[in-house]
C-alpha cells in the first residue's frame, strides 16, 4: 500500500472505531487526527468533504467488517437457529468482557444522525440491510420460505440491535443472552 493510501485507510479505520464506540458528534476532526497519526494536512486532500464523507466510509468499513464476521459465523453451522444463537453469545461475551462495542453493530452512529443526517442516515440503513441479508440467505439455504425468512431475518437484526442497546447500557451481555435463548423457539415456531 503507497503513502497515500494508506493515509487515507488509517482515517477510516481510526474514524470508524471513534464512530463505533463514541459517535458521530462526540467525535471531532482533532481527535481522528490525533489517533490516525496521520499528518493533518492530508485530511482535507483524502476527503474534501469533511467528516461526512469521512463518516460514509467508516460506516462502508463497519459495514463490511461486521458483514464478514455474521458470514464467518454463520458459515460454521449448518442450523440457522444455533449459528445466530452463537454469533448472539460472542457479542454478548464480548460486551461483558470489554463493556463497548466495535465491529458488531453501528447503532450508536445510526440512532444519533437518522433526523439530522440523511446521507449518513442511508448509509446506516443500508449497513443494517446488508446484516439482515445474511441472515436471510441462511434461513432460505436452511428451508424458510423467502417471505417468512425475509421477515424473520429483520426480527433478527433487530432483536440483536435491541440487545446490544440495553447490553450496553446494562455493561453486561445478559439481555444478548436472552435473545440467544430465543432464536431458536422462534425460529421453530416459524419453520
Amino acid at each position: 500500500m503507497d503513502n497515500k493510501s494508506d493515509t487515507r485507510e488509517r482515517f477510516i479505520k481510526t474514524a470508524s472505531m471513534l464512530f463505533q464506540l463514541q459517535g458521530y458528534h462526540a467525535t471531532g476532526l482533532n481527535e481522528i487526527l490525533k489517533k490516525s497519526g496521520a499528518p493533518r494536512g492530508s485530511f482535507y486532500y483524502h476527503f474534501p468533504n469533511g467528516k461526512e464523507e469521512l463518516a460514509l466510509e467508516a460506516i462502508k468499513l463497519a459495514s463490511q467488517t461486521i458483514q464478514l464476521d455474521i458470514k464467518n459465523t454463520l458459515d460454521q453451522f449448518s442450523d440457522p437457529g444455533e449459528a445466530i444463537k452463537f454469533q448472539i453469545e460472542k457479542i454478548a461475551a464480548f460486551i461483558t468482557k470489554e463493556k463497548k462495542i466495535e465491529d458488531f453493530s453501528i447503532s450508536l452512529l445510526a440512532l444519533e444522525t437518522f433526523a439530522s443526517n440523511e446521507s449518513l442516515r442511508k448509509a446506516c440503513e443500508s449497513a443494517f440491510i446488508s446484516f439482515e441479508s445474511i441472515y436471510l440467505e441462511k434461513l432460505i439455504i436452511a428451508g424458510f420460505d423467502k417471505e417468512k425468512a425475509c421477515e424473520l431475518s429483520m426480527v433478527i437484526q433487530s432483536m440483536i440491535e435491541g440487545g446490544i442497546v440495553l447490553s450496553l447500557t446494562m455493561k453486561n451481555g445478559s439481555p444478548l443472552l436472552a435473545v440467544a435463548k430465543q432464536i431458536s423457539v422462534i425460529l421453530k415456531a416459524n419453520a
